[in-house]
């Protein structure tokens, strides 16, 4: 009998995917099952990028690419940084990766020792809690508060930083709150970074997600920011390609030779058909994001104005990203008590909000990265099966 590593003793499985397996677990034992609970958009990957794929398949394109990435896609991606989010990145200072997740894993590894500290927002995407934990850093929570729009207190980031502190971790749009961090506000968190001489993780996968006249701001593009940033963004949300995992970084050449080096012993490289197809995305599919992001607008306001009719809960009007924080703290349950309700009653899957830490407590988070009708059915259920609650 062996046992497993207390490394993986400590590291959970997602609250997330633990949704999604009883959910397609009662979807197959014949339940109509509405899901929220995934970040997976339900558009097909546009045409022209699945043809990219196809025709680099024909081409033979079937073998290992540099560990980098394609110079072709580096250099795609470089362009795209310098068109919509003003930095100005060589292709040698871009690393493309599997998904954003181990672009993610690769820059904690590359610049973090046992007994380091990062600084993460708390509710947040799970990964940014648990992997730090995975290679022995503590992960040191800065909340995000509902009364003050989600935006980032940086007095609350001056009284956690410590001589042990190396990194901090920026997410905007933000999953689970579909927040866009404002220009003031990363003005603020830039000095702070430089103040303490901090490398900044910046997710910014749902950045073209944004919604009502919401700006995203790379907070790269700041002055002074560029040489500690790490960027990270890919292709899963905007250009519906989540199962494809493409991903990539941008950083100071610096940064990506030590990066390289744990991608490579990871992944080698990603795929290379894939990666072709990811050069079209950047150059060419701008019109199909916008044709999802109308959509998911459409979905967005129906949503907070439903959920903001139902007695005993309330949201915030996100400004980015398909995702909706519930507030439910009226029913005086957990939030996972609410999401297992919700499942058994109403067939309405949805994520709980300990699930992204212990500030998403009284909240439930909600995809409206699903077909429009079944979000209207989703809230019309989610009515009856919360009055049920409350009576």
């Amino acid at each position: 009998m062996f046992n497993t590593s207390e490394r993986m003793e400590a590291l959970p499985f997602s609250g997330i995917r633990k949704m999604m397996e009883r959910a397609n677990q009662m979807q197959r034992d014949g339940a109509d099952i509405i899901h929220m609970e995934i970040g997976r958009p339900d558009f097909d990957t546009p045409q022209i990028i699945k043809d990219a794929a196809y025709d680099s398949l024909q081409q033979g394109h079937v073998f290992y690419t540099s560990n980098f990435g394609t110079p072709e896609l580096r250099k795609a991606i470089a362009e795209k940084l310098k068109r919509d989010n003003n930095i100005d990145y060589k292709p040698e200072e871009v690393l493309v990766t599997v998904g954003v997740g181990e672009g993610t894993y690769a820059a904690i590894a590359a610049f973090t020792n046992p007994g380091d500290e990062i600084l993460v927002p708390n509710p947040v995407w799970l990964n940014y809690i648990h992997v730090p934990h995975f290679f022995e850093i503590n992960p040191i929570s800065y909340v995000l508060r509902e009364e003050n729009d989600f935006q980032i207190d940086v007095d609350e980031l001056e009284r956690l930083v410590t001589p042990k502190t190396k990194m901090l971790v920026l997410n905007s749009p933000g999953n689970p709150t579909g927040i866009v961090q404002h220009l003031e506000t990363l003005e603020k968190v830039a000095e702070f970074a430089k103040k303490h001489n901090l490398i900044v993780l910046s997710d910014e996968i749902y950045e073209k997600l944004i919604y009502g006249g919401a700006k995203h701001i790379s907070i790269a593009s700041l002055p002074g920011m560029k040489e500690r940033t790490v960027t990270l963004n890919g292709f899963s949300k905007c250009y519906s390609m989540t199962g494809w995992r493409l991903g990539y970084a941008a950083a100071p050449t610096e940064f990506i030779q030590a990066m390289v080096r744990v991608h490579h012993y990871i992944n080698t490289c990603a795929s290379s058909f894939v990666q072709d197809a990811g050069v079209v995305a950047l150059r060419d599919a701008e019109p199909d994001v916008q044709i999802m992001v109308k959509e998911y607008d459409r979905r967005r306001q129906y949503m907070v104005e439903a959920i903001n009719k139902i007695d005993g809960i309330s949201c915030k009007m996100p400004e980015g990203a398909f995702y909706v924080m519930v507030n439910v703290k009226s029913f005086g349950k957990t939030s996972a008590e609410i999401s297992d309700y919700l499942l058994e009653e109403a067939h309405l899957a949805t994520v709980p909000g300990s699930a992204f830490g212990e500030e998403g407590e009284g909240y439930i988070r909600l995809s409206y990265a699903c077909n429009y009708d079944r979000i209207v059915e989703g809230m019309d259920r989610m009515g009856k099966a919360l009055a049920k609650l409350k009576a």
